[in-house]
């Protein structure tokens, strides 16, 4: 194992930065999504 890995915080480092990449590729899928589909036909207007 490399040296700059037997640091328990470069393992916390690691840890967090793939918990960012995740969180922001889940929100990339959810916002496409939310901009692909049609916007709904309002039934009732609001007065």
């Amino acid at each position: 194992m490399p040296v700059w890995l037997q640091n328990d915080g470069a393992w916390i480092a690691l840890g967090v930065s793939a918990l960012f990449i995740i969180a922001g590729v889940v929100m990339h899928r959810i916002i496409k999504n939310v901009l692909q589909n049609p916007q709904p036909e309002e039934s009732q207007k609001h007065e």
